[in-house]
């Protein structure tokens, strides 16, 4: 037989999905692993879905996603991003997953460097690899608020670097980047002349500082990425969108053609219901997450594990390195000791060693019984001994 393709066949399996997989034969397991929010979709978006199916809304819609969903994304970024938007930088997706492939797609060449985050969903790296693209890791530590260094960036560049993949608020940090950030992120991409992609799927789930769009202070090189899955409950249902510059779009859109036709039609409509019916659900699953959020603080902070207080997303990174700088073997004892399910921080790159993701996305009952048994699983272990 023929050899598979090359690059596919060597990518690794997705690390949090090797933890699931296992944590679906534990019946009483409590799930902190998976970033899925554990609220139903809004009933008016199911409902406007179940109109659009009654009615015939069965058909292939336009490559990009139908005009009234376009100009709701359109109208979204104006009023919430700030960003002047018009329907034609916008393109429909099946999941913002989708929208990262087709984005590097557009603008990454075989040997091209992608700088991207050492911890960040694996996807976006994993697409890169796939289209013969070089990811190039830039550090997000703790001590510096799991923000990029510029210092560190200028040295990473290369005369190969084409763009940088940044997230904010971000998987698996919880860090919203300020202002400050975001300029130096703006100013680095114009003195390089690199794109800048920016993954906003969190950008309604913040508590401390507002989200900002790098592509409010720099639409000319920037490329957002946004859904629906978080900010509305709406996993399943795969729906996500790209804005970007004018000759950007029309080539992200021109590549929906080979990869998916067209978006679901029937999700599109419940998209255009979410955008534009009542915003109040959204702040009430946000006001809860930032509630579980305090809850997991006040927890590590009794039991001496606290390090950080995430500003943003449902996700928190808990410090495991006392039983195993390995966070796969921690992260599948605490599941076997506790029956409790966490994603191993390696998983997210190499910045994650020692660490595990929680997941806040659970009720605050699970949320305080799961930490609680992984803080009662690490101080049962040796005091580590010192240098």
């Amino acid at each position: 037989m023929k050899p598979l393709a090359t690059i596919p066949a060597a990518l690794p399996p997705q690390g949090v999905r090797v933890i699931m997989d296992l944590a679906w034969q534990v019946p009483d397991c409590i799930h902190l692993e998976v970033g899925e929010p554990d609220f139903p979709t809004p009933e008016h978006v199911v409902e406007a879905a179940v109109e659009a199916a009654r009615a015939g809304f069965h058909k292939y819609t336009p490559n990009a996603g139908i005009a009234e969903l376009r100009e709701a994304i359109a109208e979204k970024m104006r009023r919430y991003n700030r960003m002047e938007v018009t329907p034609d930088q916008v393109c429909v997706h099946p999941g913002a997953v989708t929208g990262i492939a087709s984005v590097l797609m557009a603008l990454v060449d075989p040997g091209d460097e992608v700088l991207v985050p050492g911890l960040s969903w694996p996807n976006g790296e994993m697409n890169v690899r796939l289209l013969g693209g070089v990811p190039v890791h830039y550090s997000l530590r703790q001590e510096n608020g799991f923000l990029p260094d510029p210092e560190e960036l200028e040295h990473l560049v290369t005369p190969r670097t084409k763009a940088i993949l940044i997230n904010t608020p971000g998987n698996p940090t919880g860090a919203v980047f300020d202002e400050v950030t975001v300029q130096q992120l703006v100013d680095f991409c114009r003195r390089h002349d690199l794109w800048l992609i920016s993954d906003e799927i969190y950008e309604a789930i913040v508590f401390d500082r507002p989200h900002l769009s790098p592509g409010r202070f720099a639409p000319e090189r920037t490329v957002t990425i946004s859904g629906f899955s978080k900010a509305f409950a709406m996993t399943g249902w795969r729906l996500g969108y790209t804005v970007a510059p004018p000759e950007v779009a029309r080539v992200i859109i021109k590549l929906q053609e080979p990869l998916i036709s067209s978006t679901n039609s029937v999700t599109q409509k419940a998209g255009v219901a979410a955008l534009t019916g009542p915003q109040d659900v959204v702040e009430h699953m946000r006001r809860a997450y930032q509630a579980r959020r305090d809850l997991a603080v006040s927890l590590l902070r009794a039991h001496d594990l606290y390090r950080y207080t995430p500003q943003g997303a449902f996700y928190i990174l808990m410090d495991v390195s006392r039983y195993s700088d390995d966070s796969y073997a921690a992260a599948k004892a605490i599941l076997a000791e506790t029956h409790v399910a966490v994603a191993p921080g390696e998983a997210f790159g190499r910045d994650g060693r020692g660490l595990v993701r929680i997941s806040l996305a659970n009720s605050e009952t699970n949320v305080r019984e799961g930490i609680t048994r992984i803080c009662r699983f690490l101080a049962r272990q040796p005091v580590p001994a010192a240098h």
